[in-house]
């Protein structure tokens, strides 16, 4: 079962001390992060002038991540979908990603395919919404990385104020791990339900 508000705000004090300050994730080192310190304020960074679009992961001869991925990461299938995991526990109760088997992007996908993706997203907000301790799940899908489709489902703690919409994306990075073994059953018991709807339970 995920952890609640108060467990989750105990491992960030005892991470973090009495100050509550956890330091900054990696993503502020990306060159995609729009934000800098002018002095001594939050400022949007100068934007670049246009450019040519670099090819992403499984396009001009790139390499595919999620053609070539872990299988030890996938925790349900069907015949065209798969979901998987991180590699490891992130600040986040489940962070999770639907996956076509075949390498294609939305623009590709056909009328069947899109249908099956709806009914997939829908059950696994559903589950995981319906777990205890979650408030939210946000679904988001952001293409600029690699044109294998891969959809995100991060659930955020219920009660958890201060975590709350796009935002949750970067506390992901920020929180201390949640602990693996409340993770693992976590996984369990969405992989299970999944395959209650259609598929089978990898873990």
């Amino acid at each position: 079962m995920p952890e609640s508000a108060e467990e989750v705000y105990a491992r960030v004090v005892a991470a973090a001390g009495e100050s509550g300050r956890l330091p900054a994730p990696s993503l502020v080192d990306w060159d995609v992060f729009p934000w800098e310190v002018v002095d001594g304020s939050i400022a949007p960074k100068v934007l670049p002038p246009p450019a040519d679009e670099e090819p992403r992961a499984g396009e001009g001869g790139k390499p595919c991540p999620t053609c070539e991925r872990d299988p030890d990461l996938d925790i349900w299938e069907n015949e065209r979908w798969v979901v998987t995991r991180m590699a490891q526990p992130t600040g986040l109760p489940l962070v999770l990603f639907l996956q076509s088997k075949e390498h294609q992007d939305f623009s590709e996908m056909d009328d069947e395919t899109a249908s099956e993706y709806g009914r997939i997203t829908v059950w696994m907000s559903r589950i995981m919404c319906n777990m205890a301790n979650i408030g939210r799940v946000h679904v988001s899908r952001w293409g600029d990385g690699s044109s294998h489709l891969h959809v995100w489902f991060m659930a955020r703690t219920e009660r958890q104020a201060g975590i709350r919409g796009s935002f949750a994306a970067e506390w992901e990075d920020i929180l201390p791990p949640v602990p693996e073994d409340v993770w693992r059953a976590d996984l369990a018991t969405v992989a299970r339900k999944l395959a209650n709807h259609d598929g089978r339970a990898l873990v």
